[in-house]
């Protein structure tokens, strides 16, 4: 899948405010300058004492050198020549906003906490949220509150339901943090956590496992072991290939070397299916995902990839909106984006392998919740990775919700109810990239 060329910024004429000269200023649009200044706090409050607008890249481009920006001439050539297209601002009121707002971060944590107890308390058994809400304090330490539900719902709130609930948050969340972490290493707006082969080769694992110890070992460890180890397979597999043809300097490389990877591992997840037909049932149900055998040792087992997955790539949210302006910009900013891109798809890998090894093939939460944040409130990372964390773990569990409610009491693939909702939104989302590329 190769990236869409970027669009030409329109930009418009400004006067700097420092030295009086005009320039060309971005505006806050993607591309602009603002997005990716990375001086010490010190710098910018005497920028915004000198103006509280932009300044020109002339202007900018001093103060960066008295803070020590620039230590190389190679460098320092690199940001002259940058300067003479790009205007390297302050931030103009509109790009200061375009991180998590007030209101939006209360909007996200409301809706994961009304997803949370919602599915909490949807089942055969009826158990109100003021129950629900009673039990888990009861269970916090030094509040000494007794809780109001006794034997068989206690037992069906913390032992079957609970375990289920937060293990959907917890790939949700995961999913959609490395959707967009994907979107901003590539600079594709179609990349989403399978991009270099994630989901075929925890497939061709799974299907290994499945086939030749039986359907016997979903509740232990070699499943999920062996879908995690086919996944890293995978993508090491991938990068090997990718850096074979160019030194992974490409984006599009790597992606072409993903598809083969992934190409590759399907055939012989295929061949292996052949072999061994009486598995065919046992490897599609764990294909389209599912829930249905979530316990405390599966959150436990995956919560630690996933922590530190999303932490490390919270981090470089600032690190994702210089690596969108293109490797030229990123490297005039003192940032290395070969050594940043790599560390940024390790760990969405690896949290997206940890994810998928208890949970199966989920598609689409990677596309949906990055994009949606995007259109409803920034296009900067700043805002997308926090939101996508909170609203894709809400989003996969009331996903979950509808694939346990809609034939109960049998049980909806959770991959089809995603589906449901990816596939439209996809095609929504290509004909646009191609509107804006043509």
């Amino acid at each position: 899948m190769l990236e869409p060329p970027r669009q030409e910024v329109q930009r418009v004429i400004k006067t700097c405010a420092r030295c009086g000269r005009p320039f060309g200023c971005g505006h806050g649009e993607p591309g602009c300058w603002c997005e990716a200044v990375l001086l010490r706090p010190e710098t910018l409050a005497t920028i915004r004492a000198v103006s509280v607008d932009c300044l020109c890249p002339t202007c900018l481009a001093a103060f960066a050198e008295e803070e020590g920006a620039t230590e190389n001439p190679a460098k320092r050539d690199v940001q002259k020549r940058s300067a003479t297209s790009w205007a390297k601002a302050l931030p103009h009121a509109a790009v200061r906003s375009r991180g998590v707002s007030v209101v939006w971060g209360l909007a996200a944590v409301i809706f994961l906490m009304g997803s949370l107890l919602g599915a909490l308390a949807v089942g055969p058994a009826q158990i109100g949220a003021a129950s629900i809400i009673g039990s888990v304090l009861s269970h916090l330490p030094f509040l000494h509150i007794s809780s109001p539900l006794r034997g068989v719902d206690e037992a069906i709130l913390w032992q079957v339901r609970g375990p289920r609930v937060i293990l959907a948050a917890l790939v949700g969340g995961m999913l959609a943090i490395a959707g967009s972490a994907y979107q901003g290493v590539f600079r594709n707006p179609l990349a989403d956590p399978y991009l270099l082969g994630v989901a075929a080769g925890a497939g061709l694992g799974a299907t290994l496992a499945i086939a030749y110890w039986g359907a016997g070992n979903y509740s232990g460890v070699l499943l999920p072991v062996a879908a995690f180890a086919g996944a890293a397979l995978a993508v090491g597999g991938a990068y090997v290939l990718g850096r074979s043809a160019d030194g992974a300097r490409s984006t599009s490389t790597l992606i072409l070397a993903g598809l083969i990877v992934a190409l590759f591992m399907t055939a012989i997840q295929t061949f292996v299916q052949q072999q061994r037909s009486d598995t065919l049932r046992d490897v599609y149900a764990w294909i389209l995902g599912g829930f249905g055998a979530a316990d405390w040792h599966a959150v436990v087992v995956i919560a630690p990839y996933i922590a530190v997955s999303s932490a490390v790539i919270f981090m470089h949210r600032r690190v994702l909106d210089v690596l969108s302006l293109g490797d030229d910009e990123a490297a005039s900013l003192g940032l290395n984006p070969r050594r940043a891109r790599l560390l940024l798809v390790l760990v969405a890998t690896a949290g997206t392998a940890a994810a998928v090894a208890v949970s199966g093939l989920i598609g689409f939460v990677g596309i949906i919740v990055p994009h949606t944040v995007r259109l409803l409130v920034s296009p900067s990372y700043r805002a997308i990775i926090p939101l996508s964390l909170l609203i894709g773990a809400g989003f996969l569990v009331l996903a979950d919700v509808l694939a346990r409610s809609l034939m109960s009491p049998a049980e909806l693939p959770i991959g089809v109810v995603t589906a449901f909702f990816g596939a439209p939104f996809f095609a929504v989302l290509l004909r646009t990239s191609k509107r804006r590329a043509s």
